[in-house]
């Protein structure tokens, strides 16, 4: 049995159909009269006095990670430009896993590096933890301003469980 479209679905069903336009020979169909005069009335709300309402909190911004330049992405697959230190993350806790990836770009960064590997794994159905969490940890705070970009490695290095970093240069104090 059906059950009947709720005003607000009516609604939203006429602003799809006004943007359609009907193939030869057939027309749009007509709402019901009744259905579109409930939609067009606003839903009754319950007797509520002086309820102040507060603004939602502020949505939490995301950092995003950029990728790696193109150009840069090929002489790294290419192996044209050193990828430098690697760190393996495998058979870690993800607060071990974090702490010392953290550590890890932060040393390779005052080393002078321009890219580092990390090697998270697949996981053992190829959607691992650390794998997905480990591009969370880098658009971090603790890493923004060091990380440039990220991107999957090329299969020679570790593929999908894998990942190169680009770390920004090192300011000239």
């Amino acid at each position: 049995m059906k059950r009947a479209l709720r005003p607000e679905e009516l609604t939203l069903w006429a602003k799809v159909a006004a943007t359609i336009r009907p193939a030869a020979g057939r027309s749009i169909p007509k709402a019901p009269a009744e259905a579109l005069a409930v939609a067009a009335k606003p839903p009754a709300s319950p007797a509520a006095p002086n309820v102040t309402r507060t603004a939602a909190p502020p949505a939490r911004r995301v950092h995003v990670l950029q990728p790696i330049e193109p150009g840069r992405m090929r002489r790294l697959t290419r192996e044209r430009e050193a990828v430098g230190p690697r760190l393996d993350l495998h058979g870690l806790t993800q607060d071990e896993a974090r702490a010392r990836l953290i550590g890890f770009l932060r040393r390779a960064h005052d080393d002078g590096w321009r890219a580092a590997m990390v090697i998270t794994g697949k996981g053992s159905r190829g959607d691992g933890v650390l794998r997905r969490y480990t591009p969370e940890w880098l658009a971090s705070p603790d890493l923004r301003d060091i990380v440039a970009g990220v991107a999957e490695a090329h299969r020679r290095h570790g593929g999908e469980g894998a990942l190169y970093v680009a770390l920004k240069r090192r300011s000239r104090d």
